[in-house]
């Protein structure tokens, strides 16, 4: 049964406002009548009646009875919300808020919603809308154990789903993902009593086709079986392959760059779009089945911002991450014109701001370049930006803009600093977070006419328009990068990208490249480095720019302590990021 309740705020207007028959008032209508099943997926389009002219804006938030509530999406235009619960049955309240931004008219309304079992006394395997994703349901385990689904296909190799914890009486329910197309997979869920391990039984499901096409894959040196391979496209959607470069997993929801993948199959994503405006500028999270679980816009972002006293945002690129603590470390761009600094009279520039969210999606610190930086210091390689594409953030101001900083990635360091990579400063800067207390100081700058000196026989040493500077949280001592090299490549045009390791003591301001890996071709922009648990390292040769018309093509890369490439895989298209993983659920 689906039922209309209000918030006690919504009550409160409605006994004041019952005079008044042309107040704004909204409801719910689901595309599923209820109850449904765990898993389905159920869009809500809300019916907005009494309202004045204007533009409207929409929230929508969900918890399941008893339970405080989750955003979902926060203020903007779009409206229609579509909503899963995959996790476990009972009864859900969905809320939605509606704002006209002209007259300042405000609804709330809310319906509750019967989410059923699939499982019963056994479990079973259902389809889903994607083909490489099966949703598997088995019945209630005892509290105090915890439950996995384990899956293999032909080849025999076995692979696993986290674990989750049993309680409460309610079913488990997992999305099964990282699989082949067309291929069947022998299924079964493992408990873990503490004592024992109860397998459950064997289920057989034949996975989808995938009707998309996809750029061609070659592997060029290979010693491995298992592995995946995440990658963030720029001409065809971001997707998984396993180590031979065989499609496993795809995602098509409008998402220009899939930013970061989190532990238990859960993505970052960022979209940009250059001919709309702020509200349309987009940051999100998503699962491995594609449901968006949070999602906010520039627009938004900026009304909180304005009420702290900084500057607005013309939208999000190139970084949006979750931190250990939960928050969401998110890169913003901000325009401002400068009059005589970076060149005669008044030059739009583009800077950034870094922005730190909470759960809610709610600003709770902002660091703005603009009053941190060095304004004077112009890009190293005069970089401008044209109003549509080259890699450029949106922007309003102006035709054409001084591309300043052009940041490109953010991590929580171990001591709860911020790391921030400058593209065309040729830094890496790490600010004063103080896990949320700090000034937003600089602390140190890290490259070419920086705060270190560097130890290195090799004539140019520093990075220059680097992507993806990330501490090792296994040893905080080293600092992963990929160098792009443009600096470099402008004076000979037969140098390569490189993958560096440099070892810092932040203290007495000295760096030492304790690895310098000629990654064999030029990437010119993208690119990504990570730290893999064995000791090598991983990096992506973003854009390599094809001659004697091949097209374009994007190399990922396994390189040993010596520099040794020990794993080389080629797409046809630019990749601005990649991932090694173990799973799709494991970053």
């Amino acid at each position: 049964m689906i039922i209309n309740v209000c918030s006690a705020f919504a009550c409160l207007l409605f006994f004041l406002c019952a005079a008044n028959a042309g107040a704004m008032s909204v409801s719910l209508i689901p595309s599923v009548p209820p109850p449904a099943a765990v898993g389905t997926v159920i869009t809500w389009n809300p019916q907005v009646s009494g309202q004045a002219e204007g533009t409207l804006w929409y929230r929508f938030r969900a918890r399941r009875t008893g339970e405080d509530f989750r955003m979902f999406r926060d203020y903007g235009p779009e409206s229609r919300f579509d909503w899963t619960v995959s996790e476990h049955e009972g009864t859900y309240e969905i809320e939605v808020a509606v704002r006209n931004l002209d007259t300042g008219d405000t609804a709330v309304s809310s319906s509750l919603y019967e989410i059923t079992p699939l499982a019963g006394n056994s479990p079973l395997i259902s389809k889903t809308n994607h083909p490489l994703v099966l949703y598997y349901s088995a019945p209630a385990c005892a509290a105090g154990s915890r439950m996995r689904v384990d899956f293999r296909g032909p080849d025999g190799i076995p692979h696993a789903t986290p674990y989750k914890r049993c309680g409460k009486g309610l079913t488990m329910n997992f999305y099964i993902a990282g699989l082949l197309e067309k291929t069947p997979y022998v299924v079964n869920h493992v408990i873990d009593t503490g004592s024992s391990f109860v397998r459950g039984p064997e289920l057989t499901e034949t996975t989808g086709e995938v009707t998309l096409a996809f750029a061609p894959y070659k592997v060029l040196t290979s010693t491995y079986k298992t592995g995946v391979l995440l990658q963030s496209n720029l001409s065809q959607p971001n997707l998984a392959t396993d180590l031979n470069g065989n499609l496993i997993w795809y995602y098509v929801g409008n998402v220009s760059s899939l930013t970061r993948p989190e532990k238990g199959g859960l993505f970052w994503g960022i979209y940009e779009d250059p001919n709309a405006d702020p509200s349309h500028q987009i940051v999100r999270e998503f699962d491995v089945a594609g449901n968006v679980l949070l999602e906010t816009n520039a627009a938004r972002v900026n009304e909180q911002l304005a009420a702290m006293g900084k500057r607005q945002i013309s939208g999000f690129h190139h970084e949006a991450r979750r931190m250990p603590d939960g928050k969401i470390l998110v890169l913003g761009d901000v325009e401002q014109f400068l009059t005589d600094v970076q060149g005669p009279g008044a030059v739009d520039v583009i800077g950034d701001m870094i922005l730190v969210l909470d759960k809610n999606l709610q600003v709770v610190w902002a660091w703005d370049a603009f009053d941190h930086l060095d304004t004077s210091r112009r890009a190293t390689l005069n970089e401008t930006c044209k109003a549509v594409g080259g890699g450029c953030p949106p922007f309003y101001n102006a035709a054409v803009a001084n591309d300043w900083l052009h940041g490109n990635s953010l991590q929580l360091t171990p001591d709860g600093s911020i790391l921030y990579s400058a593209r065309h400063q040729d830094w890496v800067i790490k600010i004063d977070y103080a896990n949320g207390s700090g000034s937003g100081d600089v602390l140190w700058r890290l490259g070419k006419d920086g705060d270190f000196t560097i130890e290195s026989d090799d004539p140019y040493p520093w990075f220059s328009h680097q992507h993806d500077a990330n501490f090792e949280y296994a040893d905080p001592t080293k600092l992963t990068v990929f160098d792009d090299g443009n600096v470099r490549y402008a004076s000979s045009q037969s140098a390569h990208s490189r993958g560096q390791v440099i070892q810092l003591d932040e203290w007495n301001r000295t760096a030492k490249l304790v690895l310098n890996a000629d990654l064999g071709a030029y990437a010119d922009a993208l690119g990504s480095a990570q730290r893999l648990r064995n000791g090598d390292y991983h990096f992506d040769v973003g854009w390599i720019r094809g001659v004697n018309g091949e097209p374009d093509r994007g190399r990922s890369l396994e390189v040993d302590a010596l520099g040794n490439i020990v794993y080389e895989i080629e797409v046809d298209t630019p990749v601005y990021r990649s991932f090694r993983m173990r799973s799709l659920y494991e970053p």
